[in-house]
């Protein structure tokens, strides 16, 4: 038990070990070369909590709040006024639009060095407003400990999240042990320039591509060019990438968490605002995937 101690005796954790141990035995029927070991994994709700609310979410929040005192004109905006009036019903009611106005104005308008030097100021000193712990705490153990065992395998392992890509390479391989050309999210435009001499990629106020939804199977392909063989979600935005994996020749593992734990962490599945799970656990259950439960499965839910 020492590789995954983190989770309970389950037949899910027996079927991960079942799974590895096949694909990497010389001479097993279902042996898979090294570099054909690629597992890609969400980010929100799978690696990291994502209650109450995306954490990237919350970090625009914070930074919206932080640079607000320079932008009166937000206050007339729809959706950056109701998030700085506090009114999030009515945020809410701006839809994708307005997330969209809120990732443009906090992360928009600086070189990407200096935007990821921002996510990790936030990182190091913001606490999380339910767990009241540093973002990086608020990492699944199990997750972590599979990342890990995974990796001792031989096996490659990805994020593939419909996150901002520069938001997660800027803290994925401390807290995930993933670098960040191993990462895979949405992305924003970007424009060469000089500043001051130096050649610099500026942010712009322009989404370039979002990572979600069918979006994951094409961002796959574009930058991995690869199927992977095991795929981790745990909501209906990554359902194409399960769908995808699973359409592949030889072994293959897909998996969605869920999150059925109200005590330790959060209970919720479909209808919800942020991770919704409807449609993907149907079909999971529909044509076997395996579905972890965090209440059964998970001995522990965050490092201590």
């Amino acid at each position: 038990m020492a590789a995954l101690s983190s989770w309970n005796d389950t037949p899910t954790r027996a079927a991960i070990v079942d799974f590895v141990e096949r694909t990497t035995t010389e001479g097993s029927s279902d042996y898979l070369e090294p570099g054909d070991r690629i597992a890609v994994f969400d980010n929100d709700g799978t690696l990291w909590t994502e209650h109450p609310a995306y954490n990237q979410f919350l970090f625009a929040i914070d930074r919206l709040k932080a640079m607000a005192p320079d932008h009166a004109e937000w206050n007339d905006d729809p959706a950056l006024g109701a998030i700085l009036s506090g009114d999030m019903a009515a945020f809410g009611k701006t839809g994708m639009q307005g997330i969209i106005a809120l990732v443009m104005a906090t992360h928009a308008g600086m070189t990407t060095e200096e935007f990821a030097g921002i996510v990790r100021d936030w990182i190091a000193t913001a606490e999380h407003p339910v767990y009241k712990r540093p973002y990086p705490a608020t990492a699944f153990k199990p997750m972590l400990e599979l990342l890990d065992y995974l990796r001792a395998n031989g096996y490659t392992t990805f994020i593939v999240s419909g996150g901002g890509v520069e938001f997660m390479r800027a803290f994925t391989q401390d807290a995930y042990g993933i670098p960040p050309e191993q990462v895979i999210g949405s992305t924003g435009k970007t424009e060469f320039t000089t500043v001051d001499g130096k050649p610099v990629l500026m942010k712009l106020p322009e989404m370039d591509a979002i990572n979600d939804g069918p979006g994951k199977p094409v961002g796959i392909e574009k930058f991995l060019g690869r199927r992977p063989v095991m795929a981790f979600g745990n909501s209906d935005g990554d359902l194409e990438m399960l769908q995808y994996t699973a359409a592949g020749h030889g072994p293959r593992f897909m998996a969605l968490v869920h999150h059925d734990d109200a005590d330790r962490e959060a209970a919720y599945d479909k209808g919800a605002l942020f991770g919704g799970l409807d449609k993907a656990l149907t079909e999971a259950r529909d044509c076997g995937w395996t579905v972890i439960s965090m209440k059964d499965d998970f001995g522990t839910i965050f490092a201590s």
